[in-house]
């Protein structure tokens, strides 16, 4: 091998190990990644960060916002009421709900289309009496498999499309995946529809995935002589942290304050509303020298996601809760009485990944208490505020709606209750339908080019106010974009240097033994399994020039490998960090890592048996 191609090989294997075991996100690995083959001169310096003008970067950054308007519209939720039934057995409920997250992964981002539909899937799980996991699971796969039907319905089709055209063959049209993808969606659909689902561990939650944290929310007087008395909040939940106890709330002259400012100074007489574990109650009183004022009944499990005024009134004798936000720097300023407990999870790549509620300033920022943790169906409550938080995790938040949206909307998290409905301006769902029908026709026809077509449907939406402006820039997945654009130079270099040619040669001679089908599919199946232990779009990358490398040693049709990449990559069903769906669900599943193969592995192997006879016939060898 020539230095370029051990150069380039080094970076790829260092590239995939980071990937799967290093500490940092990928974008920042891709970036890393890039910059070395630019000192290393496999990347000129003046095309470094030519990826990010790719037409593949652009169609991924407009499609998400065209999805993200579509949600916001209420076209989503029209389809929604229309097409699941709303009385069925749970066989063919979950197959409609798959069947419905399928069709919307054809059009808009696959995440989105997750998020849009987990509420209904929980609620679906409580009415059919059976564990969370056993729809969302179904219900993630769905959304992945509809996404490899369309050019635009997954990042992995954009870049095998990019690539094919960076060759001079051109690119793939709209709809030139769906033989292939859509036969493999739909038997994939119908398996996990009908049987698959009920291979998913029945990992049930106590009343239907609700949080169980045993606490007790206790109200303690602060009393003459306490260790209390003149010190700020956050001194006393430094002390409280041996304890394992939060304040929640405190009480000073009748009036109650809700998630109370940190630096506020306590005074003789008030009132600390505490959550904490009964056996740890006894520490927390002689902790501090104070005395028990009352202790509140523990939380309901039915009640998290749906506690308003009156029941939290009902638990403190019907006391009148005024919310004071930050009370300190603004006395006149108060927000709703509504006072409601949600569960959020945490997406991947969310801004509050590896964060604490102490980092972000939670409740001084925002006004919301963090109450409880879950993490891989393992609750806690202890040492909440320090706990840096993961991607999958479910947090038990209580606060006021407009709060709680505001945090969720910032920090990238998804509500699991259900959530109230924005009606839209009239005639917005319509809309927003007709200009994505319009900018998908015009791609498809070859009008324009798909970045063109798609980037006119943003300004559309936001010409006709379907989407703010300042929405735009908040609906695109930065972290994604920046590892495409970082990944499509490096992925050149692999094919201009001629490090693909010698990977393909190694994988045709030691595995498939120079036959072509073979080798097809051996580029299916690494696909696959890379997809399946890290992201989808970077396997993509890497994997296109292997594979026309492939088929050119062959002699065989370079779209055809091309279209294992596209299929290999949009299958990651073996792990929770293959796909952003598969870990979306972790948390409110009550999944652990390896509870996602047993449907997984079998959902492959239908995958690898549909897709190379489709194939070989609609793309002949």
């Amino acid at each position: 091998m020539t230095t370029p191609q051990i150069i380039i090989i080094s970076v790829l294997l260092m590239t995939m190990g980071m990937f799967l075991w290093g500490p940092w996100r990928h974008d920042m690995i891709a970036i890393g990644a890039l910059l070395v083959c630019v000192i290393s001169g496999l990347v000129p310096g003046k095309e470094a960060f030519a990826g990010f003008g790719h037409p593949a970067v652009v169609t991924v950054a407009s499609v998400l916002v065209l999805g993200y308007g579509l949600q916001i519209s209420g076209a989503v939720n029209v389809i929604t009421q229309r097409f699941l039934p709303t009385s069925a057995g749970p066989t063919v409920s979950i197959l409609a709900l798959i069947s419905l997250a399928a069709l919307l992964s054809c059009f808009m981002n696959n995440v989105g289309a997750l998020a849009l539909l987990m509420p209904i899937a929980i609620q679906m799980a409580t009415k059919q009496n059976i564990p969370p996991g056993k729809i969302l699971m179904p219900l993630a796969f769905g959304s992945i498999l509809g996404g490899m039907t369309t050019l635009i319905g997954t990042p992995p089709n954009l870049i095998v499309s990019a690539y094919r055209e960076s060759t001079g063959s051109g690119s793939f049209s709209m709809f030139e995946f769906a033989p292939v993808g859509g036969s493999v969606a739909i038997i994939g659909i119908i398996f996990v529809g009908v049987m698959g689902w009920r291979l998913v561990p029945a990992r049930k939650q106590d009343d239907s995935g609700s949080f169980d944290s045993g606490t007790y929310l206790s109200e303690i007087r602060i009393v003459e002589g306490s260790k209390a008395v003149n010190k700020r909040l956050y001194e006393v939940e430094q002390i409280l942290d041996d304890t394992d106890a939060q304040i929640v709330g405190m009480i000073r002259h009748d009036v109650r304050f809700f998630a109370p400012n940190p630096r506020k100074v306590l005074l003789d007489g008030d009132v600390l509303i505490i959550e904490v574990d009964p056996k740890s109650l006894p520490s927390t009183i002689s902790s501090l020298g104070l005395d028990l004022e009352e202790v509140v009944p523990p939380i309901a499990d039915n009640e998290e996601s749906e506690v308003n005024n009156d029941n939290l009134s009902e638990r403190n004798e019907k006391t009148p809760i005024n919310v004071i936000q930050n009370e300190e720097n603004d006395k006149n300023k108060t927000q709703s009485d509504e006072v409601v407990i949600q569960e959020l999870v945490v997406m991947q790549n969310a801004a509050l990944v590896n964060r604490s509620a102490l980092d972000i300033e939670l409740r001084n920022r925002y006004g919301i208490n963090l109450l409880a943790l879950s993490r891989q169906g393992r609750r806690t409550i202890k040492r909440l505020r320090s706990t840096p938080v993961l991607a999958g995790d479910v947090l038990l938040l209580q606060g006021t709606p407009e709060s709680m949206s505001g945090f969720a909307s910032h920090y990238g998290c998804l509500p699991l209750a259900t959530r109230n409905i924005l009606v839209p301006k009239k005639g917005q769902a319509l809309t927003a339908s007709l200009v994505m029908a319009v900018a998908v026709s015009v791609a498809a026809l070859g009008i324009l080019p798909a970045e063109v077509s798609f980037v006119a449907g943003v300004l559309a939406f936001s010409a006709l106010g379907i989407v703010p402006v300042r929405s735009i820039y908040t609906a695109v997945d930065w972290p994604v974009i920046i590892l495409l654009g970082a990944m499509l130079p490096v992925a050149d270099a692999m094919s201009s240097s001629g490090a693909a040619s010698v990977i393909a040669n190694f994988l045709l001679n030691n595995v498939a033994q120079g036959h072509v089908i073979a080798g097809l599919v051996v580029v299916l199946v690494v696909t696959m399994f890379l997809s399946d232990l890290m992201n989808n779009a970077a396997t993509a990358a890497l994997m296109c020039p292997i594979a026309i490398s492939s088929a050119n040693q062959l002699g065989a049709n370079a779209d055809t490998f091309l279209m294992a990449v596209a299929i290999g990559a949009s299958c990651a069903f073996l792990t929770p960090i293959g796909h952003q769906n598969n870990t979306l669900i972790l948390g409110p599943g009550d999944f652990r890592f390896g509870d996602y193969w047993r449907l997984g592995l079998v959902l492959e192997i239908i995958v690898v048996a549909v897709s190379v006879p489709m194939l070989l016939w609609i793309w002949p060898l």
